[in-house]
């Protein structure tokens, strides 16, 4: 066990560490789900998979309180999540209907629910930075003790953006933490191949505390998170975090000759050996948590809720095409 395992243990219960795996397996489940949905031709546009890095989204929105704020990406449905979603507006958005958390009309990678401190996914790279870093900004001046997470990608490090939001906030010390999520690839390209030095390292040059932890270990991640949120509520941040994730398909639900940028060994090596729910479950069941029966039973629950969800979705009525200049500029 970890040392990071070791610590949290002894500061939290079993219902903790459940939770973490519910959740993990909700954001899989959701994936698989949707991926299927694509294959079968019943989902419009393209989507990009989560399935990999549920550590990464669970184990920081784990630290997170409801007001508090995050920003995700176009690879965003594990935020979502993570944050609070729930599976029939997520499929009914995905499907363009109306009951769906954008009224059908955002799909995959536009997704935003307010009520619980999701700001939005946005399918521009690095385009919700400005509006985390933003976010952040109003908590402070309103005396607010809300933190946000600005999630985004390692491609997205080469955005200019991100180091004039990053100045900003250290410059004001805004309570944000910017996750980047480094899962090796900036689309088909290694990240190796086009990021000089390192990724921390671009933080560290406008004086704001970097961390790379493990994102395939949601306990670790937990841990680092709940330090880091602690702190901005004191008024100590912002701070940058790199985790080391992997995603298990390709850049899209289109991507599925992966054999030109990388290899199948290494697919399955992190499948097998660092899949980060196999790794929770193992290490609740070898600590007596959760016997394989219970969770079991959890992965069959979420099956279950997922496919009523997929059900409910493909017979939810569409928009009404009358509505399709509504929703488009703010009042």
């Amino acid at each position: 066990m970890s040392s990071a395992r070791k610590k949290m243990k002894s500061g939290s219960n079993a219902d903790d560490y459940l939770r973490m795996y519910r959740q993990m397996v909700r954001i899989r489940t959701f994936e698989d789900n949707a991926n299927q949905l694509y294959l079968s031709a019943k989902m419009p546009g393209l989507t990009h998979m989560y399935s990999g890095e549920e550590a990464v989204a669970v184990g920081i929105c784990e630290a997170l309180t409801t007001s508090d704020k995050i920003t995700s990406t176009h690879r965003g449905h594990g935020h979502c999540v993570a944050k609070g979603a729930n599976f029939r507006e997520m499929f009914c958005e995905l499907l363009g209907r109306e009951e769906g958390y954008c009224r059908g009309k955002g799909g995959s990678m536009h997704i935003a629910d307010q009520s619980n401190g999701n700001l939005g996914a946005n399918a521009i790279v690095g385009g919700s930075m400005g509006i985390a870093t933003g976010a952040a900004l109003r908590a402070k001046l309103l005396g607010s003790d809300d933190v946000t997470v600005c999630f985004f990608g390692d491609g997205a490090t080469a955005q200019g953006l991100l180091y004039e939001v990053m100045n900003m906030a250290a410059l004001w010390k805004l309570p944000v933490i910017y996750a980047c999520e480094n899962n090796g690839y900036s689309e088909y390209t290694k990240t190796a191949e086009i990021a000089a030095g390192t990724i921390t390292g671009r933080a560290e040059a406008f004086g704001i505390e970097a961390f790379q932890v493990d994102g395939q270990d949601v306990v670790a991640v937990n841990d680092l998170a709940q330090k880091l949120v602690a702190r901005c509520r004191k008024g100590e941040g912002p701070f940058f975090v790199e985790l080391l994730t992997y995603r298990y398909h390709g850049h899209h639900v289109g991507d599925i000759n992966r054999d030109y940028y990388r290899s199948k060994d290494e697919e399955k090596l992190w499948k097998t050996e660092r899949d980060p729910i196999t790794r929770l479950a193992d290490w609740l069941t070898s600590e007596g948590i959760a016997s394989e029966e219970e969770l079991a039973g959890v992965r069959d629950d979420i099956k279950a809720d997922a496919k009523a969800a997929v059900e409910y979705a493909l017979n939810a009525r569409y928009p009404d095409p009358t509505e399709v200049d509504q929703h488009v500029f703010a009042d």
